[in-house]
């Protein structure tokens, strides 16, 4: 491999991804808090991680190499000077805690080794584990919060989908800048990665976006259709104005991008990114749920005088995908076969959300039997996962991928 980033399209023969094994931040939520850290439902943490153990086998079985996110942070917070500056940036950002415990919650996780400070960055602080930790009583000792599962910086049980906090654009990465506080941290740590880690070499490390701008961006709104298109869903996690910045910045880094594809879909918790609805499986091949198709405005951005953007409404999301593709036409498969009922219970279920790991060639949840069958009746080999519980967050299996190497095409 020539480099150690490389992303020219969402079809290419996979080499390299970055994943996170689901942990102990998983055994932290409750009922009380499911709709606060975007689940469903409690989830069986031994079951999730088979699952999750079964996915990433199958990835290296295909020759893929897998990386994960905590090892990496590991390795950066072993820098005295990285470990400082992150700590102090995330509890300069922390909701739960607030000035008065800012202080000793911060000197807590100063004297941690690297293993469990990245352990402690993600999977939480309880309120309980610092009642051993000798310094002046405020008045939160007095008045405590009476949940036995109150934190002082809260867990961060959505980061096994790595596809949201950051994605590699052909040879950089734009770093998300997220639209919910629960997932705010998860970019953070992101670009302290990217930042520091010695894997990323000698790359310039450039940031097509930044977790710190005020317009929420996600990377599962973002997906590299080729060498020189981008397609960026406007959602309810991306906003309008960030896919125009986006577009700004990809064009002026010169990496080959010539179009984005702005595709708006309904700001829906079922349709929370572009990927939950529609993603590339070959080619000139696309699965859609097909509730979706009637809803959707598409508009081509180019580059335009003087550093401006050109903008150019297309009238279907088909025609506009074999345009910037430069194809004679496509081909959108529907999910459930194109059954309203089949199509709308295996969405639920993230059937559109597959993972190519090779042109024609995905990885999709074994139980969206219908969807699956589908793709293969059109020529896609699909590799079926176990997912009673990775689906309980509300993700697929290219949500919880982070691809940093394709082959080009």
């Amino acid at each position: 491999m020539e480099t150690f980033l490389n992303i020219h399209s969402e079809i290419g023969t996979l080499k390299r991804v970055l994943l996170h094994r689901p942990g102990k931040e998983l055994e932290r939520i409750v009922p009380d808090s499911l709709k606060e850290l975007l689940f469903e439902d409690i989830p069986w943490l031994k079951r999730m991680q088979e699952e999750h153990d079964e996915f990433a086998g199958i990835l290296k079985n295909r020759g893929v190499e897998v990386l994960y996110v905590e090892d990496l942070l590991k390795d950066v917070l072993k820098d005295k000077a990285v470990r400082e500056g992150l700590i102090l940036e995330v509890i300069d950002q922390n909701p739960s805690s607030g000035n008065y415990i800012d202080g000793f919650l911060t000197e807590y996780l100063m004297g941690m080794e690297s293993d469990k400070l990245s352990e402690a960055l993600i999977a939480g602080v309880l309120q309980k584990e610092l009642d051993h930790v000798k310094r002046h009583l405020v008045l939160t000792d007095y008045l405590k919060d009476p949940e036995p599962y109150a934190f002082y910086l809260n867990p961060l049980p959505n980061l096994y989908f790595m596809r949201d906090p950051a994605v590699t654009i052909a040879n950089a990465m734009s770093i998300s800048s997220m639209a919910t506080k629960t997932r705010k941290r998860e970019s953070q740590y992101l670009d302290a990665i990217y930042s520091h880690h010695p894997l990323f070499g000698d790359l310039k490390r450039e940031k097509y976006y930044k977790y710190q701008n005020f317009f929420s961006l996600e990377g599962g709104d973002l997906l590299v259709l080729s060498e020189k298109v981008v397609a960026v869903g406007c959602s309810e996690r991306t906003r309008v104005q960030a896919v125009e910045e986006l577009a700004k910045n990809l064009f002026a880094a010169d990496q080959g991008i010539e179009q984005v594809l702005a595709v708006r879909i309904p700001n829906n918790r079922a349709f929370m990114h572009l990927d939950t609805v529609f993603t590339m499986v070959n080619c000139d091949q696309f699965i859609v749920f097909p509730g979706i198709l009637d809803q959707i405005e598409t508009v081509i951005i180019s580059r335009g005088k003087e550093g401006g953007l050109s903008f150019q409404r297309a009238e279907t999301l088909k025609a506009a995908l074999a345009r910037v593709l430069g194809l004679k036409q496509v081909q959108l498969i529907e999910s459930g076969g194109g059954n309203p009922v089949v199509a709308a219970r295996e969405q639920w279920n993230d059937s559109t959300n597959t993972l190519a790991i090779a042109p024609g060639v995905i990885v999709a949840y074994a139980r969206n039997e219908r969807s699956n069958e589908v793709l293969e009746d059109n020529g896609v080999e699909v590799i079926g996962i176990e997912a009673s519980e990775l689906v309980r967050g509300r993700g697929g299996p290219r949500c919880m991928t982070m691809p940093l190497y394709r082959e080009k095409i």
